[in-house]
């Protein structure tokens, strides 16, 4: 508990501060300076004339939505932006949408500093294989997240006052349980509607599953699978895919003109290698053996063309820019296009990343996955391989090989593999998603008059 005595704000006062001005910071100091009171205490003003509820007016108001995410790996706010923008595209300015990591702006260690935590231990891969593992057990993620809970509600609480929500939406799978709790607390569970959007292809992490959600969006038959084995009802369950940007499902320009606009050839097919946002895995020696491969030397001339996206690793941009090619390559850094540039391609090669697949399969791209991090993204490559859309290899001579032989001897087998893709391929689940999300709305009644008052405790719920 904060002391009044104490000269520097917690992040709950600023919060409060922000949300309920000086009387209402004044409420909490007060009703947290020792006295120690039960269930749904609201709180007075100083001049004991009423509850100090954050009560919403109006029907037909703009209703609200928060999305929770974090940048645990670029997939959860790719997604959350995707549904974002589904959600202005479909209904304009119906919906008022927020897309905030609660946890690193509200709470303090170890949730504030789960991003950095994160990637630290995906580079010491087996850190990360041993924290995913060892979390699964239910008694063991239920009794951690209890006491994050008893610690941080306040701070959650806080945080949700501020954008009182209507409507809330997870696309991380530790961003259930707290925020239930807080709802469940203020009595809003019925008039608040949260939902969990899955944003792992296959293999879940179990703290993904809660029963006390309205929906459970999940992106493939295998994880709805796992939801109800996790004990969901079927009810609550909807599967419609992996919610990729509008403008990966809905672009329209043809392969020819993309090629022109990009400067690419327009004759010759072309491979795609991915380095990911942060240009990870072993992207020189697969692009300097593709260089090889791609190059017929008894003709003397190519039989492909390669793209390379480096993300944000400016010293492999310097050093492939710096090599001297047999075929045209282009080398990118950080893009913000990629619909594009996986549209003017014929194959890709990346690491086993849902969002990246999932963008693939609606391209038509046939795919090499080349790595994929323990846990989350094990089940991915039996998701590709299984269903013939893709390989897996780790080599990038085997990889080399693979796409010369797709462009020379095995057309037949890249059509093929692209045809798979996109049978698999989902590029109307974002605006399902966000459809079913407002039929949801719908069916609740004007969601107006939700009061978000402050608890004095979270024990006994906790």
């Amino acid at each position: 508990m904060m002391s009044v005595a104490s000269p520097r704000k917690s992040i709950t006062e600023k919060v409060f501060e922000r949300v309920g001005g000086v009387s209402y910071l004044s409420s909490y100091l007060k009703n947290n300076n020792g006295h120690n009171h039960h269930h749904h205490r609201k709180f007075e003003s100083d001049d004991d004339e009423g509850t100090m509820e954050l009560v919403q007016i109006g029907a037909e108001r703009t209703k609200n939505v928060l999305i929770l995410m974090s940048d645990t790996g670029g997939g959860h706010r790719a997604s959350a932006e995707a549904i974002r923008d589904a959600f202005r595209l479909e209904f304009g300015d119906e919906y008022r949408v927020f897309v905030k990591d609660v946890w690193k702006e509200y709470t303090g260690w170890p949730l504030n500093n789960m991003e950095r935590s994160y990637k630290f231990m995906v580079k010491h891969v087996q850190l990360w294989k041993v924290a995913f593992h060892s979390t699964s057990p239910k008694w063991i993620h239920s009794v951690y997240l209890a006491a994050i809970a008893a610690y941080y509600a306040k701070e959650v609480e806080a945080g949700l006052m501020e954008y009182k929500p209507d409507i809330i939406i997870s696309v991380h799978p530790l961003m259930q349980h707290i925020p239930l709790w807080v709802l469940k607390w203020q009595g809003l569970q019925k008039k608040v509607i949260f939902v969990t959007v899955i944003t792992d292809l296959n293999t879940c992490h179990p703290t993904w599953f809660h029963p006390g959600v309205n929906r459970c969006y999940c992106p493939s038959e295998e994880v709805a699978k796992r939801a109800l084995v996790d004990g969901l009802e079927e009810s609550q369950i909807r599967v419609f895919g992996l919610p990729i940007r509008p403008s990966f499902a809905r672009a329209v320009i043809s392969k020819d003109q993309l090629r022109e606009e990009l400067e690419m050839d327009p004759e010759l097919p072309a491979v795609l290698l991915m380095g990911g946002g942060e240009g990870m895995g072993p992207v020189k020696e697969t692009a300097r053996a593709l260089g090889e491969s791609l190059f017929d030397k008894e003709l003397g001339k190519p039989i492909g063309q390669l793209i390379i996206i480096c993300g944000r690793n400016k010293n492999l941009v310097s050093t492939l820019e710096s090599d001297e090619w047999n075929i045209p390559v282009k080398v990118r850094g950080f893009e913000t296009q990629m619909e594009k540039w996986m549209g003017s391609c014929d194959c890709i090669i990346t690491k086993a990343g849902p969002g990246t697949i999932a963008e693939a399969l609606i391209r038509g791209l046939p795919i090499i996955l080349n790595n994929y991090i323990p846990g989350q993204e094990k089940g991915n490559v039996p998701y590709v391989v299984d269903n013939g859309a893709g390989v897996f290899t780790r080599s990038p001579k085997e990889t080399a090989r693979i796409v010369a032989e797709w462009f020379s001897t095995k057309p037949d087998e890249l059509k093929r593999m692209s045809e798979n893709a996109l049978k698999l391929a989902q590029p109307e689940a974002v605006f399902d998603i966000v459809k079913d999300i407002h039929d949801l709305a719908c069916q609740r009644g004007p969601l107006a008059n939700i009061p978000y008052m402050l608890t004095s405790s979270f024990t006994s719920i906790i």
